[in-house]
């Protein structure tokens, strides 16, 4: 390498970028209904300061018996442990599924899917997906305010008294309610009917917001047809169908369960539960008494209890009235809300059929001034026929006549004028032409 230039390779030590401060998520909001939490209401606010995000977890709120609230971040398998229902219908409450309708019934919780409500309701709590979401912040304060209004003290009455042991030990049924005295419905039921009642309201809104704007609409339309009114009447017919599908959903799912006694047996959950402590209640006494010395005496006992703890329970899981009537009262809602819907898609099938009605007519008209002119510019063809062979070059004794131009242009005028009168009455006769 004599004489050549030396290459010099420099090591850049690169230095390594600090850390930046993790901003706070959005967590740390103070929730946007957080004024209506004055009292009794305790709201975990998630941060994220100090801790890495779970991956795959979904923002949930829990409220218990009595309206009390908790901000979660769980990720899928503790949403799954905490309810115990399978994973498939988490994938339910996904994105995918945003715009169906379902009301499941697992082993210890209920699945509600209805509209942007996606919550999962156990005997003791509700789990609510996504709660600041604009949509779900007013049945978020809809679910705290009437929860808050349930008698605590009632619903420990009425688990204690179906769950009350007799003096022989065996389980004794609830007493009925007296006449005139109204019982409160379980836990599940009364979230179930404030999400049905939010929902049925928000469509019944809508409905009532698309027959406001429909109807003006529509009447433009007949009075004149025209491409701007035509694109509004367009925009209507989507909205309209995109509600109608919603509405179907939410009423077919409930007509679904109506039509099914067992699945509406299964969202029992409060009778489910109690069913449990009694049964765990029963197994715990007759161990205790199985250190008697009358093993067989014992059985019998046991088996006895089961067998009428076993009776008991199944003419209890076939009463389904209460949820039947809940059910029934927001289908007939419903039911109210998809006419509603129809009557206002048959004011527009109505309406275009008018504006077809207006357009058909126009081209008619079209059609016979069409008509009109053609049998009109046949007479003066015929005229300036005749005109046009007689103004050739050629050798004609009329030609010589004095005073010949006149008559015989008025009399060809008068021929071609007859010829179109004659065409004119035929085309009348024939109906082509209106009177």
């Amino acid at each position: 390498m004599g004489g050549g230039s030396f290459l010099f390779l420099r090591k850049i030590r690169r230095r390594r970028p600090r850390p930046r401060p993790k901003k706070t998520t959005e967590m740390q909001l103070q929730l946007v209904d957080a004024h209506n939490n004055n009292n009794s209401s305790s709201v975990a606010v998630v941060s994220g300061k100090g801790k890495k995000k779970i991956c795959g977890s979904r923002l949930w709120m829990r409220f218990d018996r009595f309206g009390h609230t908790e901000l979660l971040e769980c990720d899928k398998s503790a949403i799954i442990k905490r309810a115990s229902i399978p994973a498939r219908d988490l994938r339910i409450l996904g994105p995918v599924f945003s715009h169906s309708s379902n009301i499941l019934a697992r082993e210890k919780a209920m699945v509600v899917n209805l509209e942007f409500i996606k919550a999962i309701v156990t005997a003791e709590e509700v789990l609510l997906l996504d709660p600041l979401c604009r949509d779900v912040i007013p049945f978020v304060d809809q679910l705290k305010q009437q929860l808050r209004h349930k008698s605590p003290f009632g619903i420990r009455e009425a688990g204690l008294e179906e769950s009350r042991p007799s003096t022989g030990g065996q389980w004794l049924p609830v007493p009925e309610t007296a006449e005139g005295v109204q019982h409160e419905l379980p836990f599940e039921f009364q979230v179930l009917e404030i999400a049905l009642e939010f929902v049925c309201t928000y469509l019944d809104n809508s409905v009532a917001g698309l027959e406001r704007d429909a109807y003006p609409v529509l009447d433009e339309l007949a009075r004149n047809v025209s491409t701007k009114n035509l694109e509004r009447v367009r925009s209507l017919k989507s909205n309209l169908t995109r509600l109608l599908a919603h509405v179907q959903k939410v009423r077919d799912e409930i007509e679904h369960l109506l039509d099914d006694n067992e699945d509406m047996a299964q969202l029992y959950l409060t009778r489910k539960w109690i069913q449990n402590q009694q049964y765990e209640a029963l197994m715990a006494t007759a161990a205790s008494n199985s250190i008697v010395t009358h093993a067989p005496n014992l059985r019998r006992l046991s088996s006895n209890r089961s067998a009428s703890m076993g009776t008991s329970n199944h003419s209890d899981d076939h009463d389904v009235e209460d949820l039947e009537m809940l059910l029934e009262a927001y289908f007939m809602q419903l039911d109210g809300t998809r006419n509603k819907i129809l009557s206002v898609r048959e004011y527009i099938d109505d309406t275009e059929d008018y504006v077809n009605i207006q357009l058909d007519n126009q081209r008619n008209e079209l059609i016979q001034l069409q008509l009109t002119l053609t049998i009109a510019s046949f007479a003066i063809a015929v005229e300036t026929l005749i005109a046009g062979a007689f103004g050739m070059n050629l050798n004609c004794q009329w030609f010589s006549i004095n005073g010949i131009f006149g008559p015989f242009v008025g009399g060809i005028s008068t021929m071609s004028f007859l010829l179109f009168l004659l065409m004119l009455g035929y085309a009348r006769w024939k109906k082509l032409l209106g009177s």
